[in-house]
């Protein structure tokens, strides 16, 4: 399979994102609730963050309020994984769209500092039913598309959450300073009811959940299943290196919160007449979307470079870890608002690159019938990496350490996963060639 792929086109053009949009109807109706419902989220994002920031004064708020977002995905991973391996991952997507909705129109009740606790709650319950939906939507991308198209469809998918970070993030700036933290609840739970309508527009045959439907009953005990689960995973050392991948993008917790602190009390918008609190909130709005840029650059840059070829994927991930250190390393030194930005994007060029390169080798390299498992504990590693940097991030913050220096101290951080995926990739080698002595094409 590796000398195959080797010698498959080494480029992918853009007329081929295209071609997967226009004749795909499956992918389009997919990628179609990815837009309205991103969209949506990021509104919602600013919106409870700006809240949560304005009523406590605390950075370690906003930093309880991303480890409640995420915990959920970790505890309820391998729950998560059962489903999406026996039930219509359809399905469960448009279920937990719908409920999502629900939850997202009950923070309309937050209206002062004496019920802001009620925002902790909501969010468990959003970030549980997000946690089934996301992997639901990765395992779903290899039924919907061919093997050609693998990375270019998951290349438009990263490059579409990043376009939807900009437009959220900028759009959903100006909406916050000018509409209200309200308008962004009810606009997020329109977003839900959209994504559940064009996913409920898809046609295709789930073969996991026939073959699901012939087995015992005892087997479909969670317990059997996870364990199945974890002997396929380390069954195979390279497959196991690619579930741990994303547990090295730390920079993704500690971004939540050091954007959010940076943009109201380091780089705030100043312009004619504009008071310092709106200023703080397009601050913070613009090195998000900066994030979103950043997202946008790297994967599909490097993925024309990368092609179909699995050795310059794994290269790619390399080369992404050392732009995130790169990137958040020099962000410490910046002395504008603008300076910032471009370091920001370098940063999150490398970091969704390793992400979308990581999820497109562990789609190669993971049967059907295991990717809901697979992809649940891929994401719920990822988030306990995301969880522990956003609250620490929070916690040295509030304890009077400089957001410039939490910056420096994240990009010499990121070196330690650059240089254990560097030993992976070696071993990797190593392994390969112990198997197939023959030289790669």
């Amino acid at each position: 399979m590796e000398q195959q792929l080797e010698t498959a086109s080494n480029s992918i053009s853009l007329s081929a994102y295209w071609r997967l949009v226009r004749e795909n109807r499956n992918f389009r109706n997919l990628w179609m609730a990815q837009i309205v419902s991103e969209i949506g989220d990021w509104f919602y994002t600013l919106a409870i963050y700006n809240l949560l920031l304005q009523l406590t004064g605390r950075a370690s708020s906003v930093a309880l309020a991303l480890v409640v977002q995420v915990l959920p995905q970790t505890f309820m991973g391998p729950f998560a994984g059962v489903v999406n391996d026996r039930l219509s991952r359809k399905r469960v997507m448009i279920t937990t769209d719908l409920l999502r909705a629900l939850v997202v129109l009950a923070m309309l009740l937050v209206r002062s500092r004496s019920n802001v606790w009620m925002i902790y709650p909501l969010l468990l319950l959003e970030s549980s039913m997000w946690a089934s939906f996301e992997p639901a939507r990765t395992a779903t991308i290899p039924n919907v598309t061919s093997g050609e198209d693998l990375l270019v469809a998951n290349t438009l998918s990263s490059t579409t959450w990043s376009l939807n970070l900009v437009a959220g993030a900028s759009i959903g700036g100006v909406a916050l300073a000018l509409l209200g933290r309200n308008a962004l609840f009810v606009l997020n739970t329109l977003s839900f009811l959209a994504s559940a309508y064009f996913l409920s527009r898809m046609r295709f045959r789930e073969l996991h959940a026939e073959a699901a439907a012939k087995i015992a009953a005892s087997y479909w005990t969670a317990y059997s299943s996870i364990l199945d689960g974890i002997r396929y995973v380390r069954h195979d050392s390279r497959r196991l290196a690619l579930v741990f991948i994303k547990t090295g993008l730390a920079q993704m917790g500690v971004s939540w919160v050091l954007f959010t602190v940076m943009g109201q009390r380091v780089f705030p918008l100043h312009w004619p007449g504009l008071d310092p609190e709106r200023g703080g909130v397009l601050g913070m709005s613009m090195l998000l979307g900066a994030r979103g840029v950043g997202a946008i650059v790297g994967p599909l840059f490097s993925a024309r470079w990368a092609g179909s070829s699995e050795r310059r994927l794994r290269l790619g991930v390399l080369f992404g870890f050392l732009a995130v250190a790169a990137g958040y390393a020099t962000l410490g030194a910046a002395m504008s608002l603008w300076q910032a930005c471009f370091f920001v994007v370098l940063a999150h060029s490398g970091g969704s690159t390793v992400w979308v390169f990581s999820t497109t080798l562990l789609q190669l390299n993971t049967d059907d019938k295991f990717r809901g498992r697979v992809f649940s504990a891929e994401l719920g590693l990822a988030m306990v990496t995301l969880a522990i940097g956003s609250y620490l991030t929070g916690f040295v913050i509030d304890r009077g350490i400089a957001p410039r220096t939490v910056a420096i101290a994240t990009g010499l951080f990121m070196l330690i996963p650059a240089c254990a995926w560097a030993l992976a990739m070696r071993l990797w080698k190593q392994e390969t060639a112990a198997v197939d002595p023959q030289p790669s094409i």
